[in-house]
């Protein structure tokens, strides 16, 4: 169901520019942000702009222009909305009927994936599995796919798709029953699918090696890498989830290295290079001592930035995989944040609520500013343009602007 409220969006959403936020973790799927405005002293707290309910979710929103776009959940439905980023006014909202988010899982009803837009189209992957296309001007449904009806891994849908040319590539099913399967973005045809492993509660990075782009991610129990062009299956190494770690860190690429780390099971390093016919992994380092758990690092002048499975900020030079420095405060223990390198900070938003810019030296720990933006949780990564930041808490979008 297609509902228009407030004006008609009139423009053709095709192109992007660098404020942009188009997909999970930013333009270039790296949690990095371009042109943020810093101030120049840190303020004690940020001026609010608006506020808009939207229901209950976790999924980060996306900016294309001044179109905001949130997933959610009102009553019975997922929602996809448009609205106008200055205002807060709704343009569009398509919304479909969905099975609840039940169990433990409850707590979340909402979707947690992140939606993904390009050339005037955007995909939505809900918590029970339900892949939607859209065209992003209107809110028309293009195509809608559920291959593995019911399954999902045991805490519902949290991967966030990927599109890259002309396909949207999404982790579907649940452990044992599931794949990673590549839809035409225009048609929904399937082109491939993946189907050794299911997932687990990550999402994919891209790596562009010898020629090769490659579907980099985690699964229910390894990390692997396949071909873009037909999913084959180019290298893979076991991870397995231990006890109540889940595999739920987006790996991080840098040229033909890959990063990645999971609960209990440390951050590693690996570099991918192509010997004869074949990929090959090479370990680098590995850092037993610190590992995430619901977060992804951030790659910055060779330091990795993270969040502790038990709620620490951390650095690791990611040259050699030492230890740089590790924070002694707890600011939330469950591992819940995210993270994005705004040039002269790292800013980081735990499931606390507390807005923390951190100076990016490799000696220690240094918070810049720490400022309390909601009242209640925040899971979703703020979207940040320019001097203006947007902060999805479980039922709110606010605007925010640091000055």
């Amino acid at each position: 169901m297609v509902l228009f409220t407030g004006a008609m969006v009139i423009s053709c959403i095709t192109s992007l520019n660098a404020q942009d936020w188009p997909q999970w973790r930013g333009v270039n799927r790296d949690g990095i942000v371009n042109g943020f405005t810093a101030p120049g002293s840190w303020p004690p707290e940020l001026t609010m702009q608006w506020r808009k309910t939207v229901g209950a979710g976790d999924a980060t929103p996306l900016l294309v222009g001044e179109h905001l776009y949130l997933f959610t959940r009102q009553d019975e439905n997922e929602v996809i909305l448009c609205l106008d980023a200055a205002s807060g006014d709704e343009l569009w909202r398509n919304s479909y009927t969905t099975p609840p988010v039940t169990g433990a899982a409850s707590r979340h009803p909402g979707p947690r994936s992140t939606p993904a837009i390009s050339n005037g189209k955007i995909v939505a992957l809900g918590a029970t599995g339900i892949l939607s296309c859209l065209d992003a001007t209107t809110g028309k449904l293009i195509w809608r796919k559920d291959p593995f009806p019911g399954i999902v891994p045991m805490f519902f849908t949290a991967m966030s798709p990927v599109i890259v040319d002309g396909l949207c590539i999404a982790q579907l099913g649940g452990a044992g029953n599931g794949a990673m399967i590549a839809y035409d973005m225009n048609s929904g045809e399937e082109r491939w699918r993946w189907s050794d492993e299911g997932p687990d509660y990550e999402s994919p990075a891209l790596l562009r090696a010898d020629g090769v782009t490659q579907i980099v991610t985690p699964t229910e129990k390894s990390i692997i890498g396949v071909d873009l062009s037909d999913g084959k299956l180019l290298w893979k190494l076991p991870f397995a989830p231990v006890r109540r770690a889940y595999n739920a860190a987006t790996p991080v690429i840098n040229g033909n290295t890959v990063f990645y780390s999971g609960a209990g099971r440390g951050t590693h390093a690996v570099r991918i290079e192509k010997q004869g016919e074949q990929f090959i992994p090479t370990k680098l380092w590995d850092n037993e001592e610190l590992s995430v758990q619901f977060n992804t690092p951030v790659l910055k002048q060779n330091m990795l930035y993270g969040y502790s499975s038990s709620g620490s900020f951390f650095c690791i030079d990611a040259t050699t995989g030492q230890t740089a420095w590790s924070d002694t405060v707890h600011h939330e223990r469950s591992g819940f944040a995210s993270l994005l390198d705004v040039g002269p900070a790292i800013m980081a938003l735990p499931g606390s609520s507390e807005l923390i810019f951190i100076k990016p030296v490799k000696d220690q720990y240094t918070e810049l500013a720490n400022i309390k933006i909601a009242d209640l949780a925040t899971y979703a990564t703020p979207v940040v343009a320019g001097d203006r930041i947007f902060i999805r808490d479980e039922q709110n979008i606010t605007l925010w602007k640091i000055k």
